[in-house]
């Protein structure tokens, strides 16, 4: 049998899944009850793959789409971005592959990764580092692409360059600083009171508190008085006015997240500095595109320069306690929260 008709065979694949269900929209976090359902998942195209998934993370953006926050959101659907697991059907060179990933369009517009199976692309696929577990890599998705695309959209931390990262021990926040410090640049963090730098970086991470006083001028002070060449703002527009002060010439902000929609800013010290501000929404990424994006870390996180966040068993839910693990989400839970299918 050719390689052509065993591929056409395999086509016509499907498995019996279970999966998370959420019917309507819920009013907030603690009203999301989602229900376990069989479902019948098809590949019925040849760029497709079934994965056996092994974990899922939880983020907010999974908990927001849930109580409407994002328009767009379909329903009924399986929630869920991030993944990881086992391919067991599709293209012979990914067949019993390790794989992980992450998207814009799973579980928002269409249905997810909170679940024992998925059928995606192929190209949305991204090879497990053997030095990485199974957990962990179901844990790097929508923090570091998120982080990465801003500094794609940016421009990439050079050595000799300055990256302030605002809100640093929150999840993108540790992945920006994780990614500066790979591409060799100076890594200062801004955090909301007195402590260290939470996580992995694979250079010193310098930390200002905001509540002990000006934060631009401090940083202003730790550069010689030149600024920041990057500021990476994962809060918004809390500390906008921080950032704008703390740029450099030709200076840029990235911008990922609000609180208050509207800010103001000084146009003249804005044109004069030659800033460029970036926003960044990585669920305008589809599977495929986010699958680009994470082959740009696979080879940071086996060398060891990243590192995926740590997973602690007490942030692993049953896909019948998922309603736990997105009220913890939306708790600000520091921990990683995780969906584990298996059990």
């Amino acid at each position: 049998m050719s390689l052509a008709q065993t591929h056409t065979e395999k086509v016509s694949g499907q498995v019996e899944a279970t999966c998370l269900r959420l019917h309507a929209k819920a009013v907030d976090a603690s009203h999301v009850t989602p229900t376990v359902e069989k479902m019948t998942l098809i590949r019925s195209r040849p760029e497709d793959v079934i994965v056996e998934l092994r974990a899922a993370a939880v983020n907010p953006s999974d908990v927001k789409a849930a109580i409407g926050m994002m328009p767009y959101a379909i329903f009924p659907r399986t929630p869920g971005r991030d993944f990881a697991g086992v391919v067991i059907e599709g293209p012979a060179e990914w067949m019993g592959a390790e794989v992980f990933g992450s998207s814009g369009d799973l579980g928002i517009r269409r249905d997810g990764t909170h679940a024992t199976h998925l059928v995606v692309e192929a190209d949305a696929l991204v090879r497990k580092p053997a030095n990485i577990s199974i957990f962990e890599a179901a844990g790097i998705g929508v923090p570091f692409v998120t982080a990465i695309e801003g500094f794609r959209r940016a421009g990439m931390p050079k050595p000799g360059e300055t990256v302030l990262v605002m809100g640093v021990n929150g999840k993108v926040g540790q992945a920006a600083a994780q990614i500066a410090a790979w591409q060799g640049a100076r890594v200062i963090g801004v955090v909301r009171r007195a402590e260290p730098y939470a996580g992995f970086a694979s250079a010193p991470v310098e930390i200002v508190d905001a509540s002990a006083g000006d934060v631009a001028a401090k940083v202003r002070d730790m550069t010689g008085g030149k600024g920041a060449d990057i500021v990476f703002n994962t809060v918004g527009d809390p500390y906008f006015q921080d950032a704008h002060k703390a740029l450099a010439l030709m200076g840029r902000q990235i911008l990922i997240s609000a609180i208050d929609k509207i800010v103001q800013f000084n146009i003249f010290e804005f044109y004069r500095g030659r800033h460029t501000y970036v926003g960044i929404d990585s669920l305008a990424l589809s599977s495929v595109a986010t699958g680009g994006v994470l082959r740009e870390l696979a080879p940071g996180f086996a060398s060891g320069h990243l590192k995926p966040f740590p997973i602690v068993d007490s942030a692993i839910f049953p896909l019948s306690a998922a309603a736990q693990a997105y009220v913890a989400v939306m708790g600000s839970a520091r921990d990683r929260v995780l969906l584990d299918p298996t059990r």
